[in-house]
């Protein structure tokens, strides 16, 4: 009786084995390329799978999105002003077997020939444009390392510049730049605003100049102002006495 239970036991621990062996579970967001002896035989798609042990050989490659960071390196623009950029690109794989075949280790590919296209494509800017015109930039470095990727059965969805770093001289010009831009349209404005009321003074002068009286009507206008704020001392203009003047020949001719 011992003897059968260890012959069975003999038995089953193989079959068990083989049986771990040949069954593969694919996660949704997975595609498992099975080798037989050396040679790739095609894809599995994500579920419970069966493989012949020993013979092939089942590798799984994850589909997801990958967020990958660049790391900042110094790059010198087109106008010699050294700065640091740093990326981040965003990248999955569309061909589970080109990504193990074409490439050894497709991630670092992916990371290396990133750094090597930012640094080429900013290089080519004036600093002015990498600060303005990143859409641009960011679409052109993408479209560069999407023709190298696309061999390996990797696309690139996204590359987004995510931080420039300007050394300090230069952000101290750049920040009297701006001041002195500032200063330049508060100018503009106040002289826009001066030759505006110029205007609207030379208006007014050919009106009075037209009738007399209206001069002397904004005069008695500036003293009712004045009166209401209860000044101490109220200064007269001089065309003033010549309006009182008036007044009183006025008052004695009607009396």
């Amino acid at each position: 009786m011992d003897a059968i239970i260890g012959l069975f036991w003999i038995i089953l621990v193989p079959v068990l084995l083989i049986l771990v062996w040949a069954i593969k579970i694919v996660k949704q967001y997975e595609k498992g390329v099975v080798f037989r002896l050396g040679r790739v035989i095609g894809e599995k798609e994500p579920g419970l799978r069966f493989i012949i042990p020993i013979v092939d050989r089942m590798i799984k490659v994850s589909m997801r999105i990958v967020t990958m960071p660049v790391p900042s390196q110094k790059i010198i623009t087109k106008d010699n002003v050294s700065i640091d950029v740093a990326a981040v690109a965003y990248y999955h794989v569309i061909n589970a077997t080109n990504s193990l075949v074409a490439i050894q280790n497709v991630d670092s590919a992916v990371n290396q020939i990133a750094q090597t296209t930012i640094r080429n494509i900013v290089g080519q800017f004036m600093l002015d444009e990498v600060l303005s015109d990143t859409v641009k930039i960011n679409q052109k470095i993408k479209s560069i390392i999407d023709t190298h990727t696309e061999a390996w059965g990797v696309m690139v969805s996204t590359v987004e510049i995510k931080d420039i770093q300007l050394p300090d001289t230069m952000q101290r010009a750049m920040a009297k730049q701006a001041e002195a831009e500032r200063e330049k349209r508060a100018k503009i404005i106040a002289a826009e605003g001066e030759f505006q009321a110029a205007a609207k003074l030379g208006q007014a002068a050919d009106i009075i100049t037209k009738h007399p009286i209206a001069l002397q009507l904004r005069n008695l206008q500036v003293l009712g102002e004045i009166a209401v704020e209860k000044n101490s001392t109220i200064i007269f203009p001089n065309q003033f006495m010549s309006t009182l003047q008036d007044v009183k020949k006025f008052i004695a001719s009607e009396t």
